[in-house]
C-alpha cells in the first residue's frame, strides 16, 4: 500500500497518510479540519534483489568460453622479461609504438 502526502488549504499543514490505492482521497486536515490536496509524490525508488544486474551476467557463452581459455594458457606458459610481439590485428603495446617525426609548423 502506498503513502500518500497531503497540505492542508487552511493552515498548511503536510501530513503522509498510509493507504490503499482503492481508498479515496482524505478531504480534512487533522489538524484543523481544513480542506487537504493530495500532493504528487516521487514514488519509491528501485529494489534490486538477486543476480542479473551487472553488464557481465548478461554476456555470451563464447564471450566466457574465450576468457577461460586465456587464462588457462596464460597460466600454462611462464612469464618471460621481454615483451611478446605484437600479434596481427590487435594494438601495439604503447611503448612499441612508432613516434612520428616533429613537423615544423608555420611553414607550408
Amino acid at each position: 500500500m502506498p503513502t500518500y502526502e497531503y497540505e492542508c488549504q487552511k493552515c498548511g499543514h503536510k501530513f503522509e497518510e498510509f493507504q490503499s490505492m482503492k481508498d479515496a482521497p482524505l478531504t480534512k486536515c487533522p489538524a484543523c479540519k481544513g480542506k487537504v490536496k493530495r500532493l504528487i509524490g516521487a514514488g519509491a525508488g528501485f529494489i534490486f534483489k538477486g543476480s542479473g544486474f551487472y553488464i557481465t551476467d548478461y554476456r555470451s557463452s563464447g564471450y566466457s568460453d574465450k576468457k577461460k581459455k586465456e587464462s588457462s594458457d596464460s597460466a600454462a606458459t611462464p612469464a618471460s622479461s621481454s615483451p611478446s610481439p605484437a600479434t596481427p590485428g590487435s594494438a601495439a603495446p604503447a611503448a612499441e609504438k612508432p613516434k612520428k617525426s616533429p613537423e615544423k609548423k608555420g611553414k607550408a
